[in-house]
């Protein structure tokens, strides 16, 4: 009854016209992808020689393995400066010093709010000028994991300040009725719970992070997309290349959340194992 009050079942003559426009659309789905397929075997990308240098080169594969190294130690590097600099700016942000909370707080704003890209090009600048003596990638990198840690480490300190403010006050205020200090509520109640509100957004954020990697472009340094680039020009195709490197990408991103999801659950059950051991306890303990 409440479905119908909300959405009136359409009649016969509604479903023969939506059958009408389901048809009509699917054809024009269909025309758009024949006339695709058709520009770009017009275009030469469906040559043979292009899949057989893309597979077959040891040069492609060196190439693609060269990339996703570079990416990964980027990303691993820029993952786990963020999480610390993020940790470290939501304590601040959580002060009730002033002397802490202000500059913190300016701090995040003014990170969050740069362009990215600017950020990157004017750190591997600065890197530049301060230290000429060292090689192009390893500038390169330092402005990279540097920018990226600034950013998303901001970007995370409001992440973890939210996930411990949706902490109900209550167990705040319990901890310190036992005399807890603010440093104990902090890491032993407060943090704990807070972590199951945070992972998914954790999570989202260093998947963020693996995508930015391929900023690394702009600064020269040799990650995925830059070596797709070099691979594009031997191969004669930067439509195939660069759907096999966004392939490549989704795999990463893909692995990454299977590992968040397995994560999760495993807090999940054990936060449940808690609650059970707790009732356990309950139920021996005599009351009062």
């Amino acid at each position: 009854m409440a479905a119908s009050v909300l959405f009136d079942e359409p009649g016969p003559r509604a479903r023969s016209r939506f059958r009408i426009y389901n048809v009509v659309f699917g054809a024009l789905v269909a025309a758009a992808v024949a006339y695709a397929i058709y520009k770009l075997n017009d275009a030469g990308q469906f040559e043979s020689r292009i899949y057989e240098r893309l597979s077959e080169s040891d040069s492609t594969i060196r190439a693609i393995r060269r990339g996703l190294t570079a990416t990964l130690q980027a990303a691993a590097m820029a993952i786990a400066t963020s999480l610390a600099l993020g940790a470290i700016l939501a304590v601040a942000r959580l002060s009730d010093h002033r002397w802490v909370r202000i500059p913190a707080t300016a701090f995040v704003e003014f990170f969050r709010a740069v362009p990215l890209v600017l950020l990157i090009v004017f750190l591997f600048g600065l890197v530049t000028v301060q230290y000429p003596d060292w090689d192009l990638q390893r500038k390169a990198l330092t402005a990279l994991v540097t920018g990226l840690t600034l950013y998303n480490g901001s970007v995370l300190c409001e992440v973890f300040r939210a996930g411990v403010n949706a902490v109900s006050k209550g167990q705040r205020e319990a901890a310190y009725a036992i005399g807890m200090r603010k440093t104990q509520v902090m890491t032993v109640v407060l943090a704990p719970q807070a972590v199951r509100f945070m992972l998914p957004a954790i999570i989202s954020q260093c998947v963020v992070v693996l995508k930015d990697t391929s900023l690394g472009y702009i600064v020269a340094y040799p990650e995925l997309l830059r070596q797709a680039k070099s691979i594009a020009t031997y191969v004669g195709s930067s439509l195939v290349t660069f759907a096999v490197i966004a392939l490549v990408y989704v795999a990463m991103n893909s692995i990454l959340s299977a590992l968040a999801y397995w994560l999760e659950r495993r807090l999940s059950m054990r936060g449940r194992g808690v609650a059970k051991a707790v009732e356990a306890v309950e139920e021996v303990l005599p009351v009062g």
